[in-house]
């Protein structure tokens, strides 16, 4: 069942008293706070576990608002956010007064996005002010794209969940840079290059690190607790059974172009043949085979054009190294 006016009425009078709502977006379930309460924000980077100097999304009702939080709006931002908000794209823009450091990670930039999904658009009218909200489960661990996810990881730690149904997306929004001469991707998601290329007019740059730190990009990040291997697609279902044999438990994502092949490991997940249906569906993918008791998923990462690029981002990220601390 999902969110009704009373539900968003009382997540907004939470937001207002300093308190913490997941509230549900079209790429994956947020970690809510009112942005411009650094308290409240310091609560977010307590209950996820996440570094305070990685910054968070302030999520604002409509492109019409982004003055309001930003120090300047370079043409080339207007002309993304027209065309692709309510959306998946964040961009990085230079930090306005009203937007605390606590929620930059002390950077002089700050990352924005509309959401494009109605329970998310209500609360923020209703709320009448920003929100920061990264993903609402344990830092570096898997993205939540229910509110059951929400609530098994994160239980009383949250003040409110607030229930929009599964995301439809199910990967973060792409992150784009336009501080500098030529915007580029720092984190690819739910709006591909291609999209953003054929507005803009010319190519971006997706490059392999960033001097502005924005969120995903920690080297394990997305993770199960199972170790994720990545190898060619047409290796997958031989490592899978390799691994099986040593007695590993093993999750195996098969590839859509070997569907039906029989595989013996302990689960087995098709992976779809669409893009859109495989980034819906990915963090529940991962999700279900951490509960199914798989110690090991072996996987292959999809070409890398259109929601292809995020979900090879997402994957080699999970299959990252973790830090033994």
């Amino acid at each position: 069942m999902t969110a009704g006016t009373s539900d968003i009425e009382k997540a907004a009078g939470v937001l207002r008293a300093g308190g913490l709502v997941a509230l549900p977006t079209e790429t994956v379930y947020g970690l809510g706070a009112n942005a411009e309460d650094p308290a409240a924000v310091a609560r977010i980077f307590q209950v996820k576990g996440r570094p305070p100097s990685h910054p968070l999304i302030v999520h604002i009702g409509g492109a019409e608002q982004l003055d309001d939080w930003v120090e300047d709006v370079p043409a080339t931002a207007r002309l993304l956010a027209e065309h692709f908000w309510p959306g998946p794209l964040t961009l990085v823009l230079r930090r306005g007064s009203r937007v605390p450091l606590e929620a930059t990670g002390g950077l002089d930039t700050v990352a924005v996005r509309v959401p494009d999904h109605p329970v998310a658009l209500a609360l923020l009218a209703a709320f009448a002010g920003g929100v920061t909200a990264p993903s609402a489960n344990r830092f570096g661990q898997v993205s939540p794209t229910t509110a059951n996810d929400v609530r098994d990881e994160l239980g009383d730690a949250v003040d409110f969940v607030l229930d929009g149904g599964p995301c439809q997306v199910g990967v973060e929004s792409t992150i784009v840079d336009v501080t500098g001469e030529a915007p580029s991707i720092l984190r690819p998601g739910g709006v591909t290059r291609e999209d953003l290329e054929a507005v803009l007019g010319f190519p971006l740059a997706v490059p392999s690190a960033s001097h502005i730190r924005v969120p995903g990009q920690h080297p394990s990040h997305y993770a199960p607790r199972a170790r994720v291997v990545l190898v060619e697609p047409e290796k997958v279902i031989a490592e899978a059974e390799r691994a099986q044999e040593l007695g590993h438990r093993v999750g195996v994502f098969v590839p859509a172009p070997f569907a039906g092949a029989p595989v013996k490991a302990h689960t087995v997940v098709a992976v779809p043949a669409s893009m859109a249906a495989y980034a819906r569906g990915l963090y529940g993918f991962l999700r279900e085979l951490d509960q199914r008791g798989c110690d090991l998923i072996v996987a292959s990462v999809p070409a890398q054009e259109g929601l292809g690029l995020a979900i090879a981002n997402r994957l080699r990220r999970a299959a990252g190294p973790r830090s033994t601390v």
